[in-house]
């Protein structure tokens, strides 16, 4: 092998062991997840277009037509895209008058759906609302979302890895959350305007519409 050749591998050979070492220190230099933090390999995904339709009311479930459902594995939130089956503690849902009803990965996509759902829903309006549940924090089971109370700036993080608003049956539990975990506790009609203008600029800056 002539000098210059051995020249160039040794070369290589040192570019390479550089670049697995900065990998490796980029790996190992990543914060470690907040407590609370949804699985590492689900993100955000692109929003399904506008005309996608709410899932309809089936008579064969066994469930009155307003009463909250199990989240299809195949329903995305209309709101941000994600699949809201893979988060039973932060899930939340919508049923129409007609029975329909839309799956959100989070109460706050439930909110921001609340605010404009013209943005989300080509058919349904805020008025057509009949019912609406979130899932417990703690348990995962269905509350009236309009009985439930949320708990902001805590040091949980929701599907969107960011703050969000984890729900517990009445303010007495979401009080017990806070004192373990930090932020406040809200009740339904305290989730306004202000305080989703907040959420929103943390967990979907990137998602306008």
């Amino acid at each position: 092998m002539t000098t210059a050749a051995r020249t160039l591998l040794l070369g290589s050979a040192a570019a390479c062991v550089v670049a697995a070492g900065t990998l490796f220190w980029q790996y190992s230099a990543r914060p470690t997840s907040v407590a609370f933090s949804p699985p590492d390999e689900d993100i955000c995904i692109v929003p399904p277009a506008r005309a996608s339709a709410a899932h309809p009311y089936d008579p064969a479930s066994g469930l009155a037509m307003y009463d909250a459902r199990p989240v299809p594995a195949d329903a995305r939130c209309p709101v941000c895209g994600m699949y809201p089956a893979r988060f039973p503690k932060w899930a939340a849902q919508v049923i129409f008058k007609d029975g329909s009803a839309h799956f959100f990965d989070s109460p706050v996509d439930l909110f921001m759906f609340l605010e404009e759902p013209g943005r989300f829903d080509a058919i349904h309006t805020a008025e057509d609302a009949a019912a609406m549940y979130v899932a417990d924090f703690r348990s995962g089971t269905w509350l009236d979302a309009r009985q439930a109370a949320f708990v902001i700036d805590s040091g949980a993080r929701g599907p969107m890895r960011g703050p969000d608003l984890p729900a517990f049956a009445d303010l007495a539990a979401a009080q017990r959350f806070v004192t373990e975990h930090g932020g406040r506790a809200l009740a339904f009609p305290e989730v306004d305007r202000r305080v989703m203008n907040g959420l929103r600029s943390s967990t979907h800056s990137g998602h306008t519409h």
